[in-house]
């Protein structure tokens, strides 16, 4: 399908900063409606829309992405809860994360893997609160690292099973890395979305990760995928990236058909290698979400961390410019805000707390 956008050559890019916003409007709305109909954005295409600049600009932007959201997805926002498992001491050097022992951020907690009591409490308060998944979350590089001996997979296992049949959420995981035997355990124990971010892409992820590789990461998503699991993938905007970086990083998920996408923003964490970066601009990230609304036109779009930290009163314009799902109650490492506010945020926009619509795959 030709696209309605001006040719991206540097000339009509040129010619296009002269554009009203009424112009500019016409035609993101006209680009929308093409993706609607099955255009696939392209990554000249991507590029040339991450040079939109202004605040009216970014929203006009954003309207657009709304629309793709509305006619893809509906008004049905996916809503989650994560709880830490395990905390501290972890193997990998991850540059944004606290939680690492190559540099351990400020007032860490660090505890061993907590106890099947404690962890369905929580699961059920997240319920309680309106979350229809529940993410149990361990450090560390992933199963597949640890020892025969080690009873800690098993114990995780069990806790999922309870999850399943004992309270009102779907259980999910976010372990690290898993062996195709151990996602279809998983996937026999009641998982059916696990979270394995890229978080940056290929070309920028030796930047704040060397202790494993972006392929080592790919590799657990098939895994997962052929298990039967839902893949729970996205990144970190905010960490020093190029535009390309984070245009890259939403094709790969396109191309891996990953079914929900969290979009974390980072919240630079003192001691950490990262924690000196300025926080991303709002009306940045916001142009960022819209992109990678209309590059994914059907994926679960998740707001992450960092939302409350970056965007503050801004954070309902995510969900106007392409989000629907959202990350509710605490982080791993800092804190979010109260779910109920995050409720009627969403009442005031005219949405619903819910299961959203799965892409590529029938909700299981």
């Amino acid at each position: 399908m030709q696209s309605t956008l001006l040719n991206f050559d540097r000339a009509k890019n040129i010619e296009a900063e002269n554009e009203s916003t009424e112009e500019l409007q016409g035609r993101l709305n006209r680009l929308a409606d093409e993706i609607v109909a099955g255009k696939q954005l392209n990554r000249t295409e991507a590029i040339a829309l991450s040079e939109i600049s202004g605040q009216e600009n970014i929203l006009s932007l954003c309207a657009a992405a709304d629309k793709v959201r509305q006619a893809c997805c509906g008004n049905t926002v996916d809503l989650c809860s994560i709880i830490n498992v395990k905390s501290g001491n972890c193997s990998e050097n991850c540059g944004f994360c606290s939680q690492s022992a190559h540099h351990p951020g400020k007032d860490v907690p660090i505890y061993g893997l907590k106890s099947q009591a404690e962890i369905l409490a929580q699961a059920q308060a997240a319920a309680d609160a309106g979350a229809r998944r529940f993410c149990l979350v361990s450090q560390g590089r992933g199963p597949k690292y640890h020892s025969p001996k080690s009873s800690e997979f098993e114990e995780i296992l069990d806790t999922v099973r309870r999850i399943a049949t004992e309270t009102n959420v779907k259980p999910c995981c976010a372990l690290g890395e898993v062996t195709p035997e151990q996602a279809q355990r998983l996937r026999e124990a009641g998982v059916t979305r696990y979270n394995h971010n890229l978080e940056a892409s290929e070309n920028f992820y030796a930047e704040i990760v060397t202790t494993h590789t972006w392929r080592d990461r790919i590799q657990t998503i098939k895994n997962l995928k052929a298990a039967g699991i839902q893949a729970c993938t996205g990144g970190i905007l905010g960490m020093g990236e190029t535009w390309e970086d984070r245009i890259d990083l939403a094709l790969s998920l396109r191309e891996l058909e990953v079914e929900s996408v969290p979009l974390n923003l980072l919240n630079p964490r003192t001691g950490t290698p990262l924690g000196d970066l300025p926080k991303i601009d709002p009306y940045e990230a916001l142009k960022a979400i819209a992109i990678f609304r209309l590059i994914l036109p059907k994926q679960i779009l998740r707001y992450a961390g960092g939302r409350e930290a970056v965007l503050g009163e801004l954070q309902a314009l995510g969900l106007q410019a392409g989000i629907n799902a959202m990350l509710i109650g605490n982080y791993l490492t800092t804190l979010g805000q109260a779910p109920q506010q995050d409720l009627e945020m969403l009442a005031d926009l005219g949405l619903q707390g819910g299961d959203a619509p799965v892409p590529f795959v029938a909700e299981m």
